[in-house]
């Protein structure tokens, strides 16, 4: 019997029933509640007029252009759903024809890229397609482009993106350094890899750079794992599986059901070591990445002992999560069951999907949250600053909000600019008759929202903030899409629509932008730690690619400042090891840095 109560045969249905410098810094003490948070937070004095560095100008307003409203000012914060109005119309297709393919439950993902460079993060969302020899409808991946004024428009054909593939998951990054982001789709039996032309248009390079994954691609993550100024690639992969080796489960003994990974075996995740020349080289044996028993859903790149050298996190369905410390020299050693990841509380492998680090208690050292199937709970591992996490989400409100969940894509991000990170949480589940043999457990549900009190406790908040549609929810990313300053929210829902949600509110405390460009470093600037201090509140952050759920959110940093009006330091800690320091950073804007510590743009909020 699998986790879900499911019996599993090979026949029919009548055949069976089956050690880092402590970062010192002041705590911040949040002694009102939520709901007092959520609704008493105003516009401070002057911020409409907010003064910018010298030589840039107010930003101003297009036709149509989402702008704050008397109410946003007055009311709570909340997410409104912009779907229809930003112009996004997509559906996921599984590919479904009523044989209850294992992989037609696990899409899709979604990503957030500028691939214009306009300062616009625009979007992307994976697709699948049909199954061979059951041909019913055509579809894409879609790419939607960032007008700038709260819309959206379909550039899917335009940009060479029109193309079929059985599609999971997104990585986004620039592996050439050429200053465009490519694109990297993860899928069932291939995956590609998608240059960008500069022109707006994408280009198939997956065959002459070496990185087609054959296996059950899901999420993927761009990272410099050996610090050489080119990023490299880490897929993972799920199970093996087939049309041909597909297996009977089902519920009742009588209708077949969706199997769970337990039914299959495992496979490795890939690692591919940029050459520099638009080539790759596979070097998963090489690096110690092998291991064909995972069931790899989500990766999140963390540097978990701060010794500058980027680890790798990897969350596993229904077999231990893995943690690869960099050991400096090309190569990993697995370290999960040593840092205290692998399992559960109980020392149980759970069914594990979405992942993402951060350090939201400001201890210095970053965490993780992984989510997991429904009766499991959400996973919070705090870094206890030894090489070694302690699972607190059974003792917090996390592990409790998020007992019956089946979590997939999740972050943090600080959606009221407070300087603190929150958590958002996708939810949905893989059996449309779970509620037949478990009545608590919904297939479709509800997102969830851990609002940071400080002091490491969390509350959550999803339907205060307006996440009131149950969602059979798979991918999800954050970007500011409008440039107030404050974090919306892509969702994707598997064989539903992806939903486009814009923050209202959030945008009435003060906050920075940072995006890094490096020089001796990859373009992008991935696997920079930047830190802010202002008020003598010290946050920081990592530049990441991959996390949360086959998705990528954006690439640019968001630091809430509350009420400060600017940063007093901005510390940029580069791959390279090199040490760069601002001062007296104007709030309300996004800066750009270069690597060297030159300030190269500044763009104001437009509020």
């Amino acid at each position: 019997m699998d986790r879900a109560g499911a019996f599993i045969s090979r026949g029919g249905p009548g055949e069976g029933v089956a050690s880092q410098k402590q970062v010192t810094m002041l705590r911040k003490s949040k002694s009102q509640n939520l709901k007092s948070k959520i609704t008493g937070i105003f516009l401070a004095a002057g911020i409409a007029g907010a003064t910018f560095m010298a030589g840039t100008k107010p930003a101003t307003t297009s036709p149509g252009a989402i702008t704050a409203s008397p109410s946003e000012s007055a009311g709570p914060i909340h997410f409104e759903d912009i779907t229809q109005k930003a112009g996004i119309n997509f559906t996921h297709y599984t590919g479904a024809f009523g044989k209850k393919f294992l992989p037609e439950t696990m899409g899709p993902g979604c990503a957030f890229i500028d691939y214009d460079n306009d300062g616009y993060p625009d979007i992307l969302l994976i697709n699948g397609k049909d199954f061979p020899g059951h041909q019913s409808r055509r579809a894409t991946p879609k790419l939607y482009h960032n007008n700038g004024n709260g819309t959206f428009t379909d550039v899917t054909a335009k940009a060479g993106l029109d193309v079929e593939i059985y599609g999971m998951g997104v990585a986004v990054g620039d592996y050439d350094n050429d200053g465009w982001d490519d694109i990297y789709i993860t899928g069932l039996g291939e995956s590609r890899l998608f240059h960008n032309e500069h022109n707006g248009t994408f280009k198939d390079v997956t065959k002459t750079a070496g990185v087609n994954n054959t296996g059950f691609g899901a999420s993927a993550a761009w990272v410099d794992y050996d610090k050489d100024g080119k990023l490299d690639l880490f897929v993972t992969n799920y199970v093996k599986w087939s049309e041909k080796e597909d297996l009977y489960c089902t519920l009742d003994g009588r209708h077949k059901s969706y199997c769970t990974p337990e039914a299959y075996p495992g496979d490795t995740p890939r690692l591919f070591h940029n050459l520099g020349n638009g080539r790759f080289e596979d070097v998963t044996e090489k690096a110690g990445i092998y291991d064909p028993t995972s069931k790899s859903l989500g990766v999140a790149v963390i540097d978990y002992d701060m010794d500058g050298w980027p680890d790798i996190a990897v969350s596993n369905d229904t077999e231990r999560n893995k943690l690869y410390r960099n050991n400096h020299d090309g190569t990993f050693t697995e370290q999960a069951v040593q840092a205290g990841i692998a399992f559960s509380e109980d020392g149980v492998a759970r069914g594990a999907m979405g992942i993402d680090e951060d350090d939201f208690d400001h201890s210095g050292y970053p965490s993780l949250a992984i989510g997991n199937f429904s009766n499991q709970m959400l996973g919070l591992y705090h870094n206890e600053g030894n090489r070694f996490f302690i699972d607190i989400a059974p003792s917090s409100s996390v592990g409790r909000a998020s007992l019956l969940s089946l979590s997939f894509g999740l972050f943090f991000f600080d959606y009221d600019l407070d300087g603190l990170q929150d958590m958002f949480v996708a939810n949905g589940h893989i059996e449309p008759d779970i509620g037949r043999i478990q009545q608590q457990v919904t297939y479709a549900e509800l997102p969830l929202v851990f609002h940071d009190e400080g002091h490491d406790k969390f509350q959550e908040a999803g339907k205060q903030l307006g996440f009131t549609r149950r969602m059979v929810a798979r991918g999800a990313a954050y970007a500011d899409i409008d440039n107030d300053g404050a974090p919306d929210i892509l969702i994707t829902t598997n064989g539903g629509p992806a939903y486009l949600f814009r923050n209202v509110g959030g945008s009435r405390n003060n906050a920075i932008r940072i995006k890094t460009v490096g020089t001796r470093a990859n373009r992008d600037g991935i696997g920079t730690q930047v830190r802010v201090t202002s008020g003598g509140i010290t946050n920081w952050q990592t530049v990441h690619s991959g996390s949360s759920y086959c998705s990528q959110s954006e690439l640019t940093l968001t630091f809430g400042l509350e009420k400060a009006t600017q940063a007093d330091s901005l510390e940029i800690t580069w791959p390279s090891g090199r040490l760069d320091t601002l001062k007296n950073l104007k709030a309300n804007a996004t800066y750009t840095i270069e690597e060297g510590g030159k300030l190269i743009a500044s763009k104001p909020f437009r509020r």
